[in-house]
């Protein structure tokens, strides 16, 4: 399997993803944005807007190479002379705040030396945190892992703890989910194997979104549930710029600013020191906003 076979089916997954979100969202469709890179490769930026669902969404799909530059190794874990990175990148961030904004990622990098990786993840940010709705999303994920190795939910759960956080705010992004990096051949399953498992992750998101935008895309909100709803978003925009890895990458490699930055919200706002009830559910979504939660266990709740 070669690299350009990788990119091939990750551009598969891109259009699969694309249908499937198009009918889920039953109004709007995506457009497409072909992009070049000046020093190798380029991509398609798919956006949906305006919604029945999605406020603001992007499925992006990129193949960028060329020279490891000395930004590039700086701020990334990049060693090498030259790289060749493709995989799909999606953000979706709904109208309602009774829906989650949900992300996922999954990519593939290959060096000029022949060792090359895989990597990835999926993570739900609830504006208001369900256990119940929160345990059906990470059973999900649980299943597929499951099917490639038992070892997978648990290592990759903890390190999506791990990685969604906002250490300046002492608090998760949401409800946490799977993350990977670096998982190569030699360490766990064979090459096709690891393509497979993140084609499956892929293809699972449409089904996975779906059960989570339909518990709550029908419940009347208010305005301040919506004020909440931006002051939330308003989290989610520190993470992707300030932690987010992927945002760095692109950033630094000479990314197209445009497509990298489609993850941020349409709407977002900051409220200075906001006080709020301690029975609020306001209140409650952050006191669950922590590291380690067995969210799996309120399954029946």
């Amino acid at each position: 399997m070669t690299k350009e076979d990788v990119a091939k089916a990750m551009m598969n997954l891109q259009d699969r993803i694309c249908k499937q979100l198009e009918e889920l969202d039953g109004v709007s469709l995506f457009v497409e944005d072909l992009w070049s890179r000046v020093d190798g490769g380029g991509g398609r930026t798919r956006v949906i807007e305006d919604g029945a669902l999605i406020e603001k969404g992007g499925v992006n799909f990129s193949e960028v190479h060329g020279e490891v530059t000395s930004m590039m190794r700086n701020n990334t874990e990049i060693t090498g002379d030259s790289f060749f990175a493709t995989g799909v990148s999606i953000v979706l961030h709904p109208s309602s705040p009774h829906v989650p904004i949900i992300h996922m990622n999954v990519r593939y990098f290959e060096m000029d030396n022949g060792v090359y990786w895989f990597g990835g993840g999926i993570d739900l940010t609830p504006h208001y945190i369900v256990p119940a709705n929160a345990a059906k999303f990470h059973a999900s994920l649980k299943l597929i892992c499951d099917q490639y190795n038992t070892d997978f939910y648990p290592k990759f759960k903890l390190w999506a703890d791990d990685y969604f956080f906002l250490p300046h705010r002492d608090e998760t992004r949401g409800v946490g989910g799977v993350f990977f990096d670096h998982i190569s051949e030699s360490q766990l399953l064979s090459k096709q194997q690891l393509l497979d498992f993140c084609l499956e992750l892929g293809d699972s998101f449409p089904v996975i979104y779906s059960e989570q935008a339909n518990l709550g895309r029908n419940v009347p909100f208010s305005e301040s549930e919506e004020n909440w709803m931006n002051y939330r978003r308003g989290r989610y925009v520190e993470f992707n710029l300030v932690n987010d890895r992927g945002t760095k990458f692109g950033l630094v490699s000479g990314g197209r600013t445009e497509s990298i930055l489609m993850s941020l919200p349409k709407n977002a706002g900051w409220t200075y020191n906001i006080q709020l009830d301690e029975d609020s559910k306001e209140q409650k979504t952050l006191n669950q906003l922590k590291k380690g939660i067995d969210w799996i266990s309120f399954i029946d709740q």
